[in-house]
């Protein structure tokens, strides 16, 4: 018996990402960029490789396992810009 893995998102849609009226971004969301090594917002289709990967053959010896497709922003959470 396969233990259960699961994956967990990045932030993707939200009104903070659109332009505000005056053309310039919300400052939420040139935060989370800055913030996440990527440097932008996950899509849901960032979310396609994992989950096929999840479903997927080359995952049967990978059980109990939490997968974070979050563009890095949880391994960059808490660091100082030096």
């Amino acid at each position: 018996m396969n233990g259960s893995n699961d994956l967990c998102h990045a932030l993707q849609t939200a009104p903070l990402r659109e332009t505000q009226p005056d053309g310039s971004r919300h400052p939420f969301d040139t935060f989370i960029c800055a913030k996440t090594p990527s440097g932008r917002w996950g899509d849901p289709e960032d979310m396609v490789g994992p989950c096929v990967f999840l479903a997927s053959h080359a995952s049967d010896f990978v059980n109990g396992q939490i997968l974070y497709a979050d563009g890095g922003i949880l391994a960059y959470i808490g660091r100082q810009p030096k």
